[in-house]
């Protein structure tokens, strides 16, 4: 399988004024079949510069392609190859689970056969086949993620964005995304997510960047950057130098 770019981030800024920079000069490429981790502490930038990666926040400074696609220019097109996780999912309380799946199945076309098949399989793993008839609203933050990421699983995206995924999830539902991450690369997704877990980031990922302040202050393979160390360390030292 030959692998291409399927996010690219090109000198990404963005302030919220004043002169600090949420992100400052952001530049990252993330290709089809890597997991790439995005580290960095609490107010480091990540979250903003994920939102602009999918559209729900706008910008100025620098460009970002998605398969190609402007994010600025054809954001339609961006939207349709791409599933985004937030943090703290919001989703419709009034609704069961099963409503909303195919909500979110209808808003990209999904077949009913597509659906059905990948709801199932979702839904089995993550253990909550018999709930999806409940109202959202009576589910606790952990199932709310889990019809989060089903949802976003559901259209077989090209590029998986993820902000802080694992918080949250149960030790089995961890384990579970883990393996269904690794199963999307295979097949050639690209995955991009933030994280402040350094293990989890450690074992799962090929490549990470760490963002201080809004800037990029080390990025490659996990090889690369941590030559031997744990990526704790390598973490550490970086933002000490800095």
């Amino acid at each position: 399988m030959d692998s291409k770019v399927m996010l690219d981030i090109r000198n990404y800024s963005k302030s919220y004024g004043g002169d600090k920079k949420a992100a400052d000069d952001v530049s990252l490429s993330v290709m089809s079949g890597d997991i790439y981790g995005f580290i960095g502490h609490n107010g480091a930038g990540k979250s903003t510069t994920i939102r602009a990666v999918v559209g729900v926040l706008d910008f100025t400074d620098g460009d970002i392609y998605i398969d190609g696609h402007s994010v600025k220019d054809e954001p339609m097109e961006c939207k349709k190859i791409t599933a985004y996780i937030p943090d703290n999912p919001d989703l419709y309380d009034n609704l069961t689970g099963i409503q909303y799946l195919n909500f979110v199945a209808d808003v990209f076309g999904i077949s009913a056969s597509d659906r059905g098949e990948r709801i199932k399989k979702y839904a089995d793993l993550f253990e909550i086949t018999d709930s999806l008839g409940d109202l959202i609203g009576s589910y606790s933050h952990g199932m709310k993620q889990k019809v989060a990421i089903i949802s976003a699983l559901i259209h077989d995206p090209k590029l998986l964005v993820l902000d802080e995924p694992f918080v949250g999830l149960d030790p089995k539902a961890t384990f579970t995304l883990k393996e269904i991450m690794h199963e999307m690369c295979e097949r050639g997704t690209a995955i991009f997510f933030s994280t402040h877990v350094l293990d989890v980031a450690e074992k799962l990922c090929n490549k990470v960047a760490i963002i201080k302040q809004g800037r990029i202050i080390a990025s490659g393979t996990m090889e690369e950057l941590t030559e031997g160390h744990s990526l704790e360390e390598t973490f550490l030292e970086a933002e000490n130098e800095q």
